[in-house]
């Protein structure tokens, strides 16, 4: 029997995160969409929760906390729900620091994960997704190749978070096309290595506040213990578990932002002399939307779980994932039709909701619980 009643430390960690994300992310939301900028002191401020340090064992200077999959989704989802943007920006660091602390060797782990335990925020990043129709996870075409002792990597990926600001950059490459998910390995690369082209910063229909790149990789020569996990190489596939655990609460959170400004607004806005809430067509269309979000949130932590338990959640994850990216679309879109024409106009947030919930169907692995 599964039971998702949070520990008073879930609970503690929801109330916390999740009055930080009203208070101050909603704020910053609209002005960061705009201009494409997310305050500096924001970000310092989210930091300070231990988003990463958190889950860093006290030998590396963190605190020393258990790793969890489901409290991780928890704090996804609070902060998208004050913005989907600026909450993947101030969890990019994720990508990069919970690979090697999950997978790495001991010595990637004595490197690197000290990094993420300071007062200021580290930029760090993970290069996924190629920018081909048909991208698939299981065959990259970013390739790596023995070279002597070390390896040669090429090819290109695209959306990768704050790549322009970040020090170190976690890039997945096919090693052996013919095993699939066990046939990914992960590179340990530093920005301005030789080989490595960064792009300008792209130009995307959502998530606009969220700085993103395309990354070029051309005879990229990495040594031998730039290799994640050393000989033994990566859980590429629970890593990507826990990518679409992350990306699909953030969906949850951002779709549940929208119900409660459409349900609000419904309250508010009068209809012959009566608030539109009552009538039964509006009514239905919130009740929907919040059973979508419970059934939502339910199929993530069911993944989260699973992923805690050490299993196998590839599955789990997939299908939770993509359930969200579809309900929060239609969630998202639900609100902006509440609103009626003022759904429309840039004087309230659903229109930008809409867009940010757009991106749950075309991005993968730019999150991590």
């Amino acid at each position: 029997m599964i039971d998702f009643e949070l520990s008073e430390e879930q609970q503690m960690i929801r109330d916390s995160v999740g009055g930080f994300a009203r208070e101050e992310i909603r704020a910053a939301a609209r002005p960061a969409d705009e201009s494409g900028k997310i305050p500096p002191e924001l970000v310092v401020k989210a930091w300070q929760f231990g988003l990463v340090s958190g889950a860093i064992p006290e030998k590396f200077g963190g605190g020393g906390d258990t790793r969890s999959a489901v409290t991780g989704a928890i704090v996804a989802e609070e902060l998208a729900f004050g913005d989907f943007a600026i909450a993947l920006h101030v969890l990019a660091p994720r990508l990069f620091a919970y690979p090697v602390l999950e997978m790495g060797t001991e010595e990637q782990r004595a490197k690197f994960l000290k990094k993420f335990c300071g007062s200021d925020f580290v930029a760090a990043t993970a290069a996924v997704m190629e920018s081909r129709f048909d991208f698939d996870l299981t065959a990259m075409q970013t390739i790596s190749k023995r070279d002597g002792a070390g390896f040669i990597l090429n090819g290109a990926k695209c959306n990768v978070p704050l790549a322009d600001e970040s020090e170190n950059i976690l890039v997945y490459a096919t090693t052996d096309a013919s095993k699939g998910f066990s046939g990914v390995d992960a590179f340990l690369l530093a920005r301005n290595a030789p080989g490595i082209a960064i792009s300008e910063r792209e130009k995307n229909m959502g998530l606009k506040a969220l700085a993103t790149y395309e990354l070029t990789l051309k005879d990229c020569r990495v040594d031998a213990d730039a290799r994640l996990g050393g000989d033994k190489g990566i859980d590429f596939s629970r890593l990507m578990s826990e990518a679409r655990v992350a990306f699909g609460a953030m969906g949850v959170g951002v779709a549940n932002a929208a119900f409660e400004y459409a349900r609000d607004y419904a309250k508010e806005r009068k209809a012959f002399g009566v608030p539109i809430a009552t009538k039964q067509a509006i009514a239905f269309i919130l009740a929907d939307m919040a059973i979508e979000i419970d059934a939502s949130r339910l199929l993530i932590w069911e993944a989260g779980a699973k992923l805690d338990k050490g299993g196998d959640a590839l599955k789990e994850s997939y299908l939770a994932k993509n359930y969200v990216a579809a309900s929060a679309l239609k969630i998202t879109d639900n609100a902006v039709q509440v609103l009626g024409g003022h759904g429309y106009i840039r004087e309230h947030p659903v229109e930008m909701w809409l867009r940010n919930a757009r991106g749950l169907a075309a991005i993968d692995g730019i999150a991590t619980v």
